[in-house]
């Protein structure tokens, strides 16, 4: 029976071949499985033929909800923003801390750096000086031979920035990098620098051999790619209004206490990676859905944004608070390398509908939007946390999977919500209430 589970040439076969094979090897029951795989089949068939062009082996479509948190106001412009999320309240989150901040000032961002990094990593077996000395030659040569590939980017505004030459010997023998900037405008970038890179490597290793005074090293060339850590790519995020502004919270919190405690919050996620790691899933949460929504790369801005919290040794927040004077203030320092043109953004239909529900922002103005959705997030969480606590609104979210996955009637989600409207969810209370509910039990409220 194993061996039916190894096949060649499945790539070969068709989406319906391929589908045939996995249910009739790998599930129960075939007929129903397959049935379901068809369901998720776009109806439009040009549509499909699109998704199934952005990867490989495609059998089906993996549906995602796609929501939006109206209400954000950034830099005096209100926005609806998409986001594409499966976690209960993330949405509801954000567009309630939107609403919240859109009566106190809303928003305010700024662009801090665009810079994005590629590296060229090779072995040189020469004396380290000699290629030192020869290096503003070879630069000079390296960006003059990357004209063919830089000059429509260099209309636009962009192009590279510099290049420097790192040694790594100290830490691996013979070892050296490339390490290039670049700006890349409204795109990502990433075919634009890896093209770069790969012209670099092809330039240098023609200016070793045909350079007499480097004649005793030998060169190899690596590797040439870009590197999803861009420190220098960063936007900021910030709400600020003074204490008294921030009103009352439930439970009769006073503003002054609130603030006191959502600053001590921040302040644990600097001092303690366990808690910082949390601390900035939530703040992803609204990142990556607003990502995601706009078909940028949510993996390698994930992959940035956690090497730059530890980017001084130990993982920490990326999320500040400060109270001076009276005045709460909280922001959030993120790099971001995303793009508006290029790649999924301009070939995924709901990404190009993403953006024009943005009012087709450029790259610049969709790092501000995702950093202001983040920072949304994260206060929202925070609130929560210091407050009523996070399952509260959090489960209250959640209910409705709940009452689904124990196949409840449309009659008994009604009585449901009612029941746990002012009560704490939990899957055991909510099954509970059902048993009781279908048993004819009389629930006390």
């Amino acid at each position: 029976m194993e061996d039916n589970k190894k096949i060649k040439g499945f790539s070969k076969l068709s989406k319906r071949g391929k589908i045939k094979w996995i249910v009739e090897n790998f599930f129960k029951d075939p007929e129903n499985v397959t049935r379901e795989m068809l369901s998720y089949w776009h109806s439009n068939e040009d549509q499909q033929k699109i998704l199934d062009g952005f990867s490989e082996n495609t059998i089906s479509n993996f549906p995602m909800p796609y929501g939006v948190a109206p209400n954000f106001e950034i830099n005096g412009k209100t926005y609806c923003v998409p986001m594409v999320i499966e976690e209960s309240s993330v949405v509801a989150a954000a567009s309630s801390a939107a609403k919240y901040w859109m009566s106190r000032g809303g928003f305010k961002t700024e662009i801090i750096s665009t810079t994005k990094l590629g590296q060229v990593s090779f072995k040189w077996s020469g004396p380290g000086e000699a290629l030192k000395a020869n290096f503003p030659r070879i630069k000079e040569k390296l960006i003059k031979e990357c004209k063919h590939i830089t000059a429509n980017m260099e209309k636009r505004g962009g192009g590279i920035l510099d290049i420097e030459l790192i040694d790594l010997s100290d830490k691996e023998k013979d070892l050296f990098q490339l390490k290039c900037s670049f700006e890349t405008c409204d795109s990502m970038g990433a075919n634009f620098i890896n093209s770069c890179l790969e012209q670099f490597a092809n330039s240098l290793s023609s200016f070793v051999s045909n350079e007499k005074s480097l004649k005793d090293g030998k060169l190899n060339v690596i590797m040439c790619i870009l590197s999803n850590y861009t420190p220098d790519c960063i936007v900021r995020a910030t709400v600020e209004c003074k204490i008294e502004d921030l009103s009352e919270f439930p439970g009769g919190m006073s503003a002054d206490v609130f603030a006191g405690r959502f600053k001590d919050a921040v302040t644990i996620a600097h001092l303690d990676e366990y808690r910082a790691a949390t601390h900035n899933k939530g703040i992803f949460n609204g990142v990556d859905a607003v990502v995601l929504a706009t078909g940028n790369d949510f993996r390698a801005i994930e992959a940035c944004g956690h090497t730059y919290a530890a980017r001084n040794g130990s993982y920490t927040s990326l999320s500040y608070c400060t109270i001076d004077d009276g005045v709460f203030k909280f922001w959030l320092d993120l790099p971001l390398a995303v793009g508006t043109v290029g790649g999924l953004t301009s070939l995924h239909p709901m990404a190009k509908r993403s953006l024009e529900l943005l009012g087709n922002p450029n790259s610049q103005e969709l790092m501000e939007i995702i950093a202001a959705t983040g920072l949304a997030q994260n206060f929202a969480a925070l609130r929560s946390l210091v407050t009523t606590g996070i399952q509260k609104g959090h489960m209250k979210m959640h209910l409705q999977n709940i009452l689904v996955s124990l196949n409840a009637t449309e009659k008994e989600i009604h009585k449901a919500a009612e029941y746990f409207k002012e009560k704490v969810v939990s899957f055991s209370a909510v099954r509970e209430f059902l048993e009781k509910l279908r048993s004819g039990k009389q629930i006390i409220a």
